[in-house]
């Protein structure tokens, strides 16, 4: 005899219990990230600054036009493209340099890899103040010190900092970002089919063979993973930037300028239309994240 379905009103209510302890959940996490942005959006729509309450009001999209005719503004874009793809590219070719040789067999891997691993560990404000003080500064930093040990007292002592602020803030990043990328690119190097590396192996394929034919192509999408997931994080940096240079000498990113622009113009109005300019271009790299993980447990279904 068929089963009788039980009656609707009992299953909703089955449902609704099940979903119910997820609630609270969902609650919290609408209060703290949804209802500040739309916050956000509303103060970017008007005119809003603290040094001029009495011109307060309705802005349009002035704000947005400020956001990309401002020179600095636009200055600070650019300083933000250059400063985000050159920190992935170089931490991806480093992540996959050191995964290659993580992914070999020898005594202390792991705890080779443990230290490896450590310096994403590190608050980002501590590793910036770490750079600074401790290897950038011209009269007790260890750069400057190995120069004095291998070149004499009569050795140049550059101000790191002063000299190339940007790469300054590159290298400190890259050293932070480096393991990030490692640890993606492992575990898609020990995804590998063995088989078939094996069997390239036999056939008389040399290794860069294997790496150009059979590693780099499988390696692709954790490439893309890396990357636009370091984008979608590097975007947003400001530790680093106010920690190490203080936006000065052509480092001042978006983020950094968004933070001048609230609270030392006191202009909400504007910082909050270029803090929604940098939250779509966040989303709009997600978006190819996501498609890039959706992409790889497709794969691994296969």
């Amino acid at each position: 005899m068929p089963t009788q379905a039980p009656p609707k009103g009992i299953g909703a209510a089955a449902r609704w219990a099940r979903r119910a302890p997820l609630l609270p959940a969902l609650i919290f996490t609408i209060a703290v990230t949804q209802l500040p942005f739309v916050a956000t959006l509303i103060i970017s729509f008007l005119q809003w600054n603290s040094l001029a309450p009495e011109n307060r009001g309705f802005a349009g999209l002035d704000n947005y036009i400020a956001v990309i005719t401002d020179p600095n503004l636009r200055s600070s874009v650019l300083t933000t493209v250059l400063l985000t793809a050159s920190v992935v590219l170089i931490s991806l070719l480093l992540g996959l340099g050191i995964a290659l040789l993580l992914d070999r067999k020898f005594r202390g891997r792991g705890l080779v890899r443990t230290m490896m691993i450590a310096p994403f560990l590190v608050v980002p404000v501590a590793a910036a103040l770490l750079w600074k003080h401790a290897l950038y500064n011209p009269e007790y930093g260890l750069f400057n010190g190995v120069l004095k040990w291998i070149f004499g007292e009569s050795a140049a002592q550059p101000d790191w900092i002063s000299t190339m602020p940007l790469t300054a803030v590159i290298a400190a990043l890259v050293w932070q970002w480096t393991p990030f990328m490692m640890l993606i690119l492992l575990a898609g190097l020990q995804s590998r089919p063995q088989d078939a590396v094996e069997a390239a192996f036999i056939d008389g394929a040399t290794g860069f063979q294997v790496f150009r034919y059979l590693t780099l192509p499988h390696l692709r999408q954790y490439l893309e993973l890396g990357g636009l997931l370091g984008s979608i994080y590097i975007v947003q940096n400001f530790d680093a930037v106010f920690t190490i240079t203080s936006g000065g000498l052509g480092t001042a990113n978006l983020p950094y300028t968004i933070y001048q622009t609230f609270y030392q113009a006191h202009d909400y109005g504007q910082a909050s239309a270029a803090g929604v300019v940098v939250v779509i271009g966040s989303i709009l790299i997600a978006s190819f994240a996501l498609r890039a993980v959706s992409s790889l447990l497709r794969d691994e279904v296969k």
